[in-house]
């Protein structure tokens, strides 16, 4: 008879282990055609995520076994890092443009986005923080904000909106279950509000991100491209889909499907039962690392690990709502399911953060 806290552990890496097979799978279909037409190769895309995925789940053990991981001077180390990189992005020569943003760091045949480790080392290092010191004092939240907003505007200058979104929004759920009061997210929602305004003046183009979620129709072959291509694929696929590799849309009506619109495919081919299975799988995975973070032996184990599993969701809940018109076109990927090793070995580094102190959960 399993106890509680076994059950946890299985559900939790097999809903982890679930959702990356389902994405090696999907990121096959989806991206072979693109493939075929890009690289005259239908498999690039399975080889590349093949190898992100082994790498990813071995650094994933690494941190679970390494005592580094509890070590909150390490969490300051690395965050100082990703800082450092976030900077390096504007760097001529090293800094690479991609889709219109300045985000990645080229590194001879491999390429890196910094904004996604980023987001991990923002919440290790929050946690460590909050641990030393009492959110009741002012300086001590001014310290706080200052860990978000740092990379948040060196972020925002490359320009990221998606990542910069995911990355405050994890952060502060980690402010609120360390006693921050609503009070302090009132004034922060109003601060936020106007930021946003003075975000769309600096940039108009996300105006025509806006109109095109309330119409997309408005700008068919322009702002509301995306989003109306993502509908032509999720609309027909019905209850059951059209069966595995033989979606229409990822015959270049949906541009890159195998990246942030992949859930947008797995709907056309699976169908509604298809994609629920994939959300019952993140649910699960919500569950079960809320009981692990429930169930942490410190303050610190349950601060960082509410955060990783707080990231994780609020983005899987940022791409689905996107790709099913909910939300605003942004440019976030799926977490275990999308094409990018930069997005998968953050995922599972957050995953190893987990694993580490899954293993020294409290029995209840």
């Amino acid at each position: 008879m399993h106890s509680l806290e076994d059950k946890l552990k299985i559900a939790f890496v097999v809903s982890a282990l679930a959702l990356s097979c389902i994405g090696l799978a999907f990121v096959h279909s989806a991206g072979s055609y693109w493939g075929t037409v890009h690289y005259a190769d239908s498999s690039p895309f399975i080889i590349k995520q093949s190898l992100y995925m082994i790498v990813s789940i071995a650094v994933a053990l690494f941190i679970m076994k390494s005592p580094l991981t509890s070590n909150q001077k390490m969490w300051t180390v690395f965050y100082y890092i990703a800082i450092a990189s976030l900077i390096a992005v504007k760097i001529p020569g090293i800094g690479a443009v991609r889709n219109g943003s300045q985000s990645w760091i080229m590194l001879g045949p491999l390429s890196l986005q910094p904004a996604e480790f980023v987001k991990v080392a923002v919440i290790g290092k929050l946690a460590s923080s909050l641990v030393k010191s009492s959110s009741s004092k002012q300086t001590v939240r001014w310290q706080h904000l200052w860990i978000i907003l740092l990379p948040s505007i060196l972020i925002m200058l490359q320009p990221d909106l998606g990542s910069t979104v995911i990355l405050i929004i994890s952060a502060f759920i980690v402010l609120f279950i360390a006693g921050y009061s609503l009070r302090f997210f009132t004034m922060i929602g109003i601060a936020g509000v106007g930021a946003f305004i003075g975000l769309i003046v600096a940039a108009p183009y996300r105006l025509d991100r806006i109109k095109s979620y309330i119409d997309p129709w408005n700008d068919p072959l322009g702002a509301g491209f995306q989003g109306i291509q993502s509908l032509f694929a999720i609309a027909p696929g019905g209850l059951f889909g059209h069966g595995y590799g033989n979606s229409r849309q990822k015959y270049l009506y949906l541009p890159e499907p195998q990246n942030d619109f992949i859930f947008s495919i797995i709907a056309e081919e699976s169908g509604f039962i298809g994609a629920t299975i994939i959300v019952l799988l993140f649910v699960v995975f919500l569950v079960a690392t809320f009981g692990i973070a429930v169930r942490s032996e410190d303050y610190f184990s349950m601060l960082i690990v509410s955060g990783m599993s707080a990231m994780i969701f609020f983005q899987t809940f940022l791409n689905v709502g996107v790709v099913s018109g909910l939300l605003p076109v942004t440019g976030v990927t799926l977490p275990f399911i999308s094409y990018g090793g930069s997005s998968l070995l953050t995922t599972w580094i957050a995953i190893g953060v987990i694993l580490h102190f899954m293993t020294r959960m409290r029995a209840h």
